[in-house]
């Protein structure tokens, strides 16, 4: 392997296929949040989005980086960004020249309309807003962001591929309108896409990246022709398309993409390494080949003896000059860089590659650097041989599991019984998700902690005041089931994975999740258990305050996986195991502390759905008993909640039976409940608590508006099985839209509660 990792090759050309945008400290967010608040004007905001893209343009090209993407970065989302370029905003936010307000009430709500819907950009944990396919979509096309952007990047020198999401992409992953078929649109659709590419071609642009990553997914019926007539436009005209694919194989897609006859094509090959011999095989004589050997989703380096592999075989095959050496999916999804990071263990660190990291790597491989490949080979080889990485209790563990310990101890319709008995609640419940808003006091005093200019008395004593102040609120609000905030917490999987052994962490490992929002996944790098417990002591606290029943709060072994940077040196299935184990005990030592509703939030269980159907059972039965066996030591009289949130839920209604939580609650309010249909029509038996108001805005929706909203789910569901409660979390709202929207929520479920007593 260190011989032939050594083998020299020509420089090879080399790709980025897009950079994290956010910047190494947050510029854009402190940028965005500020113009939102009105503390800064529209110039100052894209003056630092500017500012921001010419750093990382520049970053890109000292690190060796030939095809440097534009069109990449945004303001909030590229799929939104894409429908402004083609003219198929929707239809309800009116017609006309987008302007950043128009823009940004899109994405976050206006006073007349609520924001587009969100859900999962594939499987990864950026949001994407949903397009709305209508029959009276203007199409009118806007170039201004596209050739601003090229403008900007030829100033500095740099020659850009831009970056547009390919049409069956962007029509695949939108709605139709009322029933409105998606297809109809093919016409109109193909002619926008046109427009733009021949606008590029007049700006002498050589290259489009054009990214087609749906073809990695088992398609519709219908999509391959729409593929078909759209790609045979689009190559007429005199640009050069690399038709760009990612996050899964292309399968049996594969002869699709190559008959499309675009320039070049780019492939996955970190996640599917064994598609290079059959695309290599399929290609034309003409076309380029670009490998994503380096990983765009995750931060361990490059086996850079594995990846050379594959690019000598494309170079044997295709010749240099064929080759296009890149990472496997753009860098959105990894922090920015590892420069800043000084609290990380020197050993795991070393381990590592960020975002820039990663663009010295590409370019190593593609220039076969001597010093690169030995560097290489010694951290690799460090790396497997770390005794930290092994926890021989942990895995003992696992191998003694029985199937008891993945099913409660009794059926749900025996369960139910006994937790109404034990509960007292009314029709109609309320509650809410588990947070509530984190102030600028509290995020004040948690930093003061955490760089020692406050003790741990000092926090600990506001923390409990905070806690008191969030009971007395809900009690007044007249909430039935109550939370205790969690004021103590960060983030719903650093918190719990800061109590964790095997994980660590960074200090400014940013990576976005959704417009300004940012979430810092905590790393696993070794086996994962639990030395003491992690949230009974905050529970049991608030817990005391009341007489009403109070709902313990914990994150679910699958978005611990999720939403965490993952080791790849042992199969997820098995670190996944790992944390359910942490969590049954933390769940048992709930019950065992009083706390008789323990919510377990799986939000990212459909986030993690392979692309591909025929892989979906192997996740699927693995995912739901990681579960099962965080949440089934406890009794019958415990009821067991999830929340979900921002997906397709009818591709996964049998496993979430499966996973026989008493109540589950999901986002419903953007979408008007549509969703409940599918639990209808699968006949969901267990208790659900449909979103009644969307919680990321700042809009308060009346008792009315919600009624409305409890109304179309109780003509759908069984009145014994509804919850009230808002879609998400309140922990980025403020205290007095908080209050105001709960109280018209429990309003709405109190004239609910009349309605069906009468």
């Amino acid at each position: 392997m260190a011989t032939q990792a050594l083998t020299p090759l020509s420089k090879l050309k080399t790709a980025n296929l897009g950079f994290p945008r956010m910047g190494r400290q947050r510029e854009l967010k402190f940028a965005l949040e500020g113009f939102w608040t009105g503390k800064r004007t529209e110039a100052e905001l894209l003056e630092t989005a500017a500012s921001l893209r010419a750093e990382h343009w520049k970053l890109q090209k000292s690190a060796g980086i030939d095809f440097i993407p534009t069109n990449d970065f945004s303001l909030y989302d590229q799929v939104l960004d894409t429908l402004v370029l083609i003219g198929a905003t929707p239809e309800r936010f009116g017609s006309g020249k987008i302007t950043l307000e128009r823009y940004f009430s899109m994405a976050r709500n206006s006073k007349e309309q609520t924001a587009m819907e969100m859900t999962k950009w594939f499987d990864t944990n950026y949001h994407y807003l949903v397009p709305e396919w209508s029959a009276w979509l203007p199409f009118t096309v806007d170039t201004t962001k596209l050739l601003n952007e090229i403008a900007e990047a030829r100033a500095l020198g740099i020659e850009p591929r831009p970056v547009l999401i390919g049409p069956l992409t962007l029509l695949l992953l939108g709605k139709g309108v009322d029933g409105f078929d998606p297809f109809m649109l093919t016409d109109k659709l193909v002619s926008a896409y046109q427009a733009v590419l021949h606008t590029l071609a007049e700006q002498n642009i050589e290259w489009v990246q054009i990214d087609e990553p749906i073809l990695a997914t088992d398609l519709p019926e219908g999509a391959a022709e729409f593929f078909r007539h759209a790609y045979a436009e689009l190559t007429k005209t005199p640009v050069k398309l690399m038709l760009t694919t990612y996050f899964d194989r292309l399968g049996s897609n594969l002869s699709l993409a190559v008959e499309a006859q675009t320039a070049g094509i780019h492939i996955d090959l970190v996640r599917t390494p064994r598609q290079l011999n059959e695309v290599l095989a399929a290609l034309t004589p003409e076309q380029v080949l670009s490998l994503g050997v380096v990983e765009g989703r995750n931060i361990w380096l490059t086996d850079f003896a594995a990846a050379q592999e594959f690019i000598t075989k494309a170079v044997a095959a295709l010749g240099a000059e064929r080759v296009i050496v890149a990472p496997s999916c753009s860098l959105l999804h990894v922090p920015h860089d590892l420069r800043s990071e000084t609290k990380l263990p020197t050993r795991v660190k070393s381990w590592l590659r960020f975002a820039e990291e990663k663009l010295a790597e590409i370019a190593a491989l593609a220039s076969s650097e001597a010093a690169a490949f030995t560097a290489n080979l010694a951290a690799i080889a460090d790396r497997a041989t770390a005794e930290s990485s092994t926890n021989q209790e942990v895995r003992s563990k696992l191998a003694s599991l029985l199937e008891s310990d993945f099913a409660r101890k009794s059926p749900y319709s025996e369960r139910t019984d006994k937790q109404r008995a034990e509960l007292g609640l009314p029709l109609f419940p309320t509650t809410t998700i588990g947070s509530f808003p984190q102030t600028a006091e509290v995020r004040k005093h948690r930093a003061a902690f955490k760089h020692g200019h406050e003790s741990a008395e000092a926090y600990e004593a506001f923390l409990r005041e905070a806690t008191e102040h969030c009971i007395r609120q809900q009690e007044e609000i007249g909430l039935d089931v109550l939370v205790h905030g969690e004021f103590e917490r960060n983030d719903m999987v650093e918190y719990f994975a800061e109590f964790l052994e095997g994980f660590v962490f960074t200090e400014y490992g940013w990576v976005q999740s959704y417009g300004s929002r940012c979430v810092k996944p905590p790393i696993i790098f070794g086996d994962v258990s639990r030395p003491q417990p992690m949230t009974v002591k905050w529970s049991n606290y608030a817990r005391s305050l009341t007489s009403r029943p109070m709902k313990g709060m914990l994150t679910g072994p699958i978005t611990i996986l999720q939403w965490s940077f993952v080791r790849n040196d042992i199969p997820r299935q098995q670190t996944a195991w790992q944390i359910a184990l942490a969590l049954r005990s933390e769940v048992n030592d709930l019950e065992a502390a009083g706390i008789r509703i323990i919510q377990v939030d799986e939000p990212a269980l459909r986030e993690g759905l392979p692309l591909r159907h025929a892989d979906w059972e192997t996740y699927l039965d693995w995912a739901v008993k990681a579960f099962r066996l965080s949440t089934s030591g406890v009794e019958d009289e415990t009821q067991i909640h999830t929340h979900m949130c921002y997906c397709e839920f009818e591709d996964v209604l049998p496993s979430i039976a499966a996973l026989d939580a008493d109540v589950i609650s999901m986002e419903s309010a953007r979408s008007r409940m549509e969703l409940l249909d599918a639990f209808q029509a699968h006949g969901y038996p267990n208790e659900i608590g449909p979103g009644v108001y969307d919680i990321h805005s700042p809009r308060v929706p009346s008792a009315e508006e919600m009624g409305e909203l409890l109304g179309l789910a109780i003509n759908v569901l069984k009145p014994g099985q509804v919850w009230v409660n808002p879609d998400c979390g309140l922990k980025t709202r403020g205290w007095p839209e908080t209050v105001e929207a709960l109280k018209n929520m429990c309003q709405a479920a109190v004239q609910a509660r009349i309605h069906f007593t009468e």
